[in-house]
């Protein structure tokens, strides 16, 4: 049986990554075991923390202190000022974690928000952010990334590309991928036998029969039907404007979404402070916070933990999953 602690890559040492994980221990105390893998010389100066050499010994430290596995930095921290010279540690923290999961070390891992550009400036980070670094530390080709509280899932098929980019970047090949990657997750990592699915039109009101938009109707509503006549539970093209209220969502487990903010703006407005980022292809288990570095408030002492807290529970509750 895999080991029960999850890892926890420190992210952005210059931002609220350090104050949350000290904030979610005490939250968790020890019915949770994650331990923080980075440099102590950043976590915020009252901070109770131990040093331990292996995960398995967090379920041993005292629910007031914050387990932490040392990853040197190349220097200390300003609050909400990166230094691309921490860049390096911050990409170390990301891949002993990896490979403490790949290992059997850990159950998973739960990532904190990293800054970008420090790691393009101080690094050469190459990659456009965690959910692709990862899948290139796995050796996998292609993930996606689900939004998920406890009243709604959402998965984007397409990312970080500009509105106009769109229509060219949603094929079928990207639709039908996206839709397998979503019913395999849920049922490796959610537990669902059989999860039902929706499909949000790309276009306003599903494209209304080609009357705003052809690409509904020849793509997405026929690949819908193949994927449901093989007995997948799926439903759409369906308008994304009558989607998201509360009894449309007892209606379906996940639903795919055509681009970034039709996904992402209903989630956020339905619980801001406890959405999840669960990377789902990874032959791993993967979660992070659903927000940012947050500069303006580092180091003020005031960072909400609750999305750490709930990606730290769903890692725990997605492995639970997979062991069974």
């Amino acid at each position: 049986m895999r080991a029960q602690t999850i890892v926890l890559s420190c992210g952005e040492p210059a931002g609220i990554g350090p104050e949350i994980a000290v904030k979610a221990r005490a939250v968790l105390g020890a019915d949770l075991p994650f331990a923080w893998i980075g440099d102590p010389r950043h976590l915020p100066q009252a901070a109770l923390y131990t040093e331990i050499s292996h995960p398995a010994e967090a379920a041993s430290v005292p629910p007031t202190h914050l387990p932490v596995l040392t990853q040197h930095f190349a220097g200390a921290v300003t609050p909400g000022t990166p230094d691309p010279a921490n860049a390096a540690g911050v990409i170390a923290a990301i891949e002993r974690g990896v490979a403490l999961v790949q290992a059997g070390e850990a159950s998973a891992i739960c990532t904190a928000p990293i800054h970008k550009k420090a790691l393009k400036d101080g690094a050469n980070f190459a990659f456009p952010g965690h959910t692709e670094f990862l899948a290139h530390l796995a050796g996998v080709e292609r993930v996606v990334m689900m939004l998920a509280c406890a009243e709604l899932r959402v998965v984007p098929a397409t990312i970080h590309i500009s509105l106009s980019q769109v229509p060219q970047a949603l094929t079928e090949a990207v639709l039908k991928e996206t839709i397998r990657l979503t019913h395999a997750g849920l049922v490796r990592d959610f537990g669902l036998s059989a999860p039902r699915l929706v499909v949000a039109g790309l276009n306003p009101h599903a494209g209304e029969g080609g009357a705003m938009g052809w690409e509904d109707e020849r793509m997405i509503r026929p690949l819908v039907a193949r994927l449901a006549a093989e007995g997948m539970q799926i439903r759409g093209p369906l308008p994304a404007d009558t989607m998201f209220h509360a009894a449309a969502r007892r209606g379906y487990d996940a639903a795919i979404c055509a681009y970034h903010d039709q996904a992402l703006i209903p989630i956020k407005t339905i619980d801001f402070a406890g959405g999840v980022n669960v990377t789902l292809g990874l032959p791993f288990v993967r979660t992070s916070p659903d927000h940012g570095t947050a500069f303006d408030i580092a180091g003020r002492g005031i960072a909400d933990p609750s999305s750490l807290v709930a990606a730290l529970r769903m890692a725990q509750e997605m492995s639970q999953a997979r062991r069974r």
